[in-house]
């Protein structure tokens, strides 16, 4: 078992302001580029990111302490945040889940008190029976998934403009 509550913690508070640093102020095209259709560009993915903020991590973990596997824990809709088109900026949603992953880190250091949490175990809508180390593993996971997906996402705007140095740039051929 390689998970620790606090390196997670170390990657789950700088997620924030990663993504902060790196989108913030950037021009529209940047923000709005996507790979194709039913894929998400950068300000959909932190609109996804404050979903999640909201219903997925926290309240799975408060699901699992409180009512173990007697029960499955509400689906998380991972597509929600399309459902609904943001009038807000990107500094302000970038402010909405920095301010909700701080309360919830808060929380998450409130709710567990014991390493032996770590091996509590809930079940999942889809998957079955799963453990709370396997949730915050799973969480600081997705931070960097969407992370490297939004790179990624960026990088392929220029792809065709790169030209002959499209072979030398491997992220450009995922």
């Amino acid at each position: 078992m390689h998970f620790n509550m606090k390196e997670a913690i170390e990657v789950l508070e700088r997620t924030p302001q990663t993504l902060e640093h790196f989108l913030s102020g950037l021009s529209e095209g940047w923000l709005s580029c996507h790979e194709g259709e039913g894929t998400w560009n950068a300000a959909e993915v932190i609109e996804h990111l404050i979903e999640a903020e909201k219903n997925n991590w926290i309240p799975r973990l408060e699901f699992i302490i409180q009512e173990g596997e007697s029960k499955p824990f509400p689906p998380f809709d991972r597509f929600s945040h399309l459902m609904e088109s943001s009038e807000r900026s990107m500094e302000q949603n970038l402010l909405e889940f920095k301010t909700l992953r701080t309360e919830n880190i808060t929380k998450l250091k409130a709710l567990i008190e014991s390493e032996l949490q770590f091996e509590f175990t809930g079940f999942h809508p889809a998957f079955g029976v799963v453990k709370v180390r396997e949730l915050l593993s799973t969480w600081v996971v997705h931070d960097l998934t969407h992370i490297a997906q939004i790179v990624r996402v960026m990088a392929k705007r220029y792809k065709e403009d790169v030209g002959p140095w499209e072979e030398y740039l491997s992220i450009l051929k995922k």
